[in-house]
């Protein structure tokens, strides 16, 4: 059990730098991993709904999306990846999640295909300041990051991240608008599905 839940995080991580080095060679997007750039998800995945692309044809972007959050998920809040079993692969149509520090699990690639499904309604930062058994910067356990304080990281003033993600969501959202996602659809995510699975299906989002 031990060495699957560390082959599932080493993947998954790596997945992430993977995904976050594409998209960024190719464009602007401030995929820094600070609470903050979770905005930025919330914009692309507008983006790409207002595309008129049915979720088949944009699931790969999608589910490297939701890999990235999952990643921000793990260095921001304590989490690791985990490989679902059968039953939760089944309940939350994914195949990997993360565990909180309290043991909880959540579906942060499902919660991208809800954003995308239902729009506003559903927000990736949203979802990381209302997350249960976050663990708390500067306790054990949890790397210190650059620019992240208890401010900026609950409350949402102050921090190095936040200020980054103000003055860029709506430039995002016209970027992912005028197709620049697009150009990171290539073999990004596809890397990212090879062995987790390759559907971006899922609607729930933890137990």
């Amino acid at each position: 059990m031990e060495r699957a839940r560390l082959s599932a995080d080493l993947r998954m991580r790596r997945h992430a730098a993977d995904f976050v080095r594409d998209v960024t060679a190719r464009s602007r997007l401030p995929l820094d991993y600070s609470v903050a750039s979770l905005r930025v998800v919330d914009f692309v995945v507008d983006g790409l709904r207002k595309s008129g692309r049915d979720r088949a044809a944009v699931g790969h972007v999608l589910f490297g999306l939701g890999v990235y959050a999952g990643e921000v998920l793990v260095r921001r809040a304590g989490a690791v990846w985990v490989e679902f079993d059968e039953g939760r692969r089944e309940l939350f149509g994914q195949p990997v999640g993360v565990r909180m520090p309290d043991g909880r699990l959540w579906n942060p690639l499902g919660k991208v295909v809800k954003r995308f499904e239902v729009g506003e309604r559903e927000s990736l930062r949203t979802f990381y300041l209302q997350l249960h058994g976050r663990a708390r910067p500067g306790l054990p356990g949890l790397p210190t990051q650059p620019g992240s304080t208890e401010a900026g990281e609950i409350g949402g003033i102050g921090g190095t991240g936040d200020r980054a993600g103000r003055g860029t969501d709506r430039r995002t959202a016209r970027g992912a608008d005028r197709g620049t996602v697009r150009d990171a659809d290539r073999g990004t995510a596809r890397r990212a599905g090879r062995g987790t699975g390759r559907t971006a299906a899922g609607s729930s989002d933890g137990l």
